[in-house]
Formats: C-alpha cells, sequence, structure tokens
C-alpha cells in the first residue's frame, strides 16, 4: 500500500521503527477511554513491553494492518507518529449471516491530543476499511469512543445485532 491523502493526510502502513511511537499511541489509548476495565489502578506498565514483542511480530502479518501518519513536528514540537490504527481479519466457520467468515476487528484508532481534529482517523479508517474490501471481509466489527462514534457512524457502521457478553479465566 502507498500513501493515501485524505484532508492533508498521508496514510502510511507501519514499520518496525515506528514501534515505539506505537506503544506510546496505544497506551494513550488506554488512558484516554477511561474507566476501570480499560485503565485499572492496579495495572502496572508491564503490559507495554508484551504489546511491543505482539506488534512487531504482527507488522508483518498477513492478517493484520497496522496504518499511521506521521507528525509534522509544527504540534508542541512532536515529530513523532501523529495516529495509529490496527486492524485484524478472523477466519471463522461460514454461515448463512457470514458466508465466508471472514471478520474484521478494528482493534483501536488513536490520534495524539496534538493532531486531533485534522482528519487523520478518518484516513486511516478509510485506509483499513479499503485493506478489509480487498480481501473479501464479510463484516467489520469495533467498539466506539463517545468522541470516535460520530466518524464510526458516517463511515457507514451502525448498532451490533448480536449481544455482546465476555468472560476472563
Amino acid at each position: 500500500m502507498g500513501q493515501r491523502k485524505g484532508n492533508g493526510s498521508a496514510v502510511r502502513q507501519a514499520v518496525e521503527y515506528d514501534l515505539v511511537e506505537l506503544v506510546r499511541l496505544r497506551a494513550l489509548l488506554f488512558e484516554n477511554l477511561g474507566g476501570h476495565f480499560f485503565s485499572p489502578a492496579s495495572a502496572d506498565d508491564d503490559w507495554l513491553d508484551a504489546l511491543a514483542v505482539v506488534l512487531k511480530e504482527q507488522l508483518t502479518a498477513d492478517a493484520v494492518r497496522i496504518l499511521v501518519v506521521d507528525g509534522d513536528g509544527d504540534s508542541d514540537g512532536d515529530c513523532g507518529l501523529a495516529a495509529c490504527g490496527i486492524a485484524t481479519i478472523e477466519q471463522r466457520l461460514p454461515g448463512p449471516h457470514l458466508r465466508n467468515g471472514r471478520i474484521g476487528h478494528v482493534i483501536g484508532v488513536v490520534t495524539a491530543p496534538s493532531y486531533r481534529r485534522r482528519g487523520h482517523s478518518r484516513s486511516i479508517m478509510r485506509g483499513l476499511l479499503d485493506w478489509f474490501g480487498e480481501r473479501e471481509v464479510a463484516r467489520v466489527d469495533l467498539y466506539a469512543s463517545a468522541e470516535g462514534e460520530p466518524l464510526y457512524r458516517e463511515l457507514g457502521f451502525t448498532d451490533h445485532p448480536d449481544p455482546a457478553l465476555y468472560w476472563r479465566p
């Protein structure tokens, strides 16, 4: 994938050189979501090391796409990544509502505070949706923050028809 421009946002696929910045932005995502579930008071930073290892493995995986927008250095001296978005494809069993069984997941789209409201998340999402389309994904799921929900709805996301439950061992 080359660079995709949209609202001035040059989107590119992440490379190993971006790992430190990807970890920084991913941590920022959880700080912004707040609440005990996403940012438990008892959590320490050891998960960041595990995140870096997994991200490095996933950078070249066929079922993962990590897109980034570079910072311009004009925002509070920040010249790292302005934004990133991570998506995965999961192969499930086909069914009448999921003909080929391929489900896409947008794992997280986050923009550094000094780069917000410039179209970076929109450009990243369009790049991820194009990638899903090229791979004939039957459905794309995501969890939206209150700030991100209007963008996702504008891009065609609707309420999920399945009730969501989870279990932690």
